[in-house]
């Protein structure tokens, strides 16, 4: 009671709160997607998925009248959105291309480090305490996705290069919110959408979606917005290389849902995995 009441009373835990339930969010928003994508196209699922998310964020505008941020909001906003639409089609290609024991993890840990590479040179490093959860948040972030020590050389450049991406995802997304968290996303759809889109007519991929995909897919858009809100959230009232490290834990709320609803095995790796995510929070919190 004494370790919950301290937490309680930090202010410092709201932003780790946020940070967690974007993981949480992030990784049913993955787990929804997979399912969607084993029923039509991957393309089709994230541009559908984007275009409801926008839907659901120019509602939120119109309902909570967040006021309207300066040009460069919507700057970061774009090239956010830039880095996310990369990222997320460097990372299908990897994942199809290679071994997902390798890409998953490689492109997660990646994707962590760039915030907090940027925050220990814009804000200095945190406490011991909290490189130390750092530490083992990236190790249990391979240990939950799977990551296999048996690989060559050639199958990270796809991952590495998507992890670039997304940790510049996190990084610019984290710049457009510092005053607005609503209209940031909505610049980071305009661009996600638009540029999926141009790289399907280019590829010549259809769009649209089977009918039997529609709801995974829509639950997908939903709780992807939800996770993006609530980094933007964590980042914006704490540090940026906390709420990125955090909200890369996702995989474990994958991996937990595929057991839980999907009777998926996991394996003795996994679970100490899920072990060390959970110290590393420990860790980070105190």
């Amino acid at each position: 009671m004494n370790f919950v009441s301290t937490l309680l009373g930090n202010p410092g835990f709201v932003p780790i709160l946020f940070g967690l339930a974007a993981a949480l969010t992030w990784g049913a928003g993955d787990f929804s997607g997979g399912i969607a994508s084993k029923r039509t196209k991957a393309l089709s699922v994230v541009i559908i998925a984007h275009a409801f998310s926008m839907v659901l964020l120019l509602a939120a505008a119109f309902l909570l009248r967040e006021p309207f941020p300066p040009l460069a909001a919507w700057l970061w906003g774009g090239l956010a959105g830039l880095g996310g639409a990369i990222g997320l089609v460097l990372l299908y290609s990897a994942l199809a291309s290679g071994r997902m024991s390798v890409a998953a993890p490689v492109s997660a840990l990646v994707a962590a480090a760039i915030p907090v590479a940027f925050a220990a040179l814009t804000k200095g490093l945190p406490s011991p305490w909290v490189i130390a959860g750092f530490v083992l948040a990236l190790a249990a972030i391979w240990l939950v996705s799977g990551g296999s020590r048996d690989f060559h050389l050639a199958e990270l450049r796809l991952p590495l290069l998507a992890g670039l991406a997304f940790g510049f995802f996190f990084t610019t997304l984290h710049l457009a919110s510092g005053e607005s968290v609503i209209y940031p996303l909505i610049a980071v759809r305009i661009v996600s959408i638009s540029s999926l889109l141009l790289f399907s007519l280019v590829t010549r991929q259809p769009v649209a979606p089977s009918r039997t995909s529609l709801f995974p897919i829509l639950m997908s858009g939903l709780l992807d917005t939800l996770g993006n809100g609530l980094y933007a959230l964590a980042a914006q009232l704490g540090r940026v290389d906390i709420a990125a490290v955090l909200g890369s834990l996702y995989p474990g709320a994958t991996v937990l849902l595929a057991w839980f609803l999907l009777k998926e095995h996991i394996n003795r790796q996994q679970v100490v995995g899920i072990a060390a995510a959970l110290a590393a929070i420990v860790l980070i919190t105190v």
